[in-house]
């Protein structure tokens, strides 16, 4: 799993400097605010991936390479590439410990084709798991 992690990121990251050329984006200074999801699970609808029910699975897509997201507020879903000054962008330790928490974070935002990539700087508030079980949106994955 780690291995189509990386080279999944590692290609979305090629693809967006290649179609860009040269010019790097620019960053913007945001706080965001949302429940940290699975993109994998929440990007092909294998599961709700929300929520304590989806919790462990969460944690072990993160550890494996799949990179970790905010679903924010707004609607919109921003990629975490780093944050809070870990040394490593895939299965980052704090990421991991706070899997299906609703956060608020600053950070600098990154839009490149569409994407929006967020830099953690700082996890300014953790409110835990707010969101209960996939049963609480009508939602029960691989049927009843």
């Amino acid at each position: 799993m780690r291995t189509f992690a990386s080279l999944a990121l590692g290609a979305a990251l090629a693809l967006a400097v290649s179609a860009g050329g040269t010019q790097a984006a620019q960053g913007k200074r945001v706080k965001v605010t949302g429940e940290l999801i699975d993109t994998w699970c929440y990007v092909t609808g294998i599961m709700y991936a929300r929520g304590t029910a989806h919790h462990q699975c969460a944690v072990w897509c993160a550890v494996g390479g799949i990179p970790v997201s905010i679903r924010g507020d707004d609607g919109k879903v921003y990629m975490i590439l780093k944050v809070e000054g870990d040394a490593t962008s895939v299965a980052a330790p704090k990421l991991v410990t706070i899997q299906s928490h609703t956060v608020s974070v600053d950070g600098d935002l990154y839009v490149r084709d569409g994407v929006n990539y967020l830099i953690v700087n700082q996890v300014a508030d953790d409110k835990g798991i707010v969101n209960l079980t996939h049963k609480d949106y009508g939602i029960v994955p691989f049927g009843e």
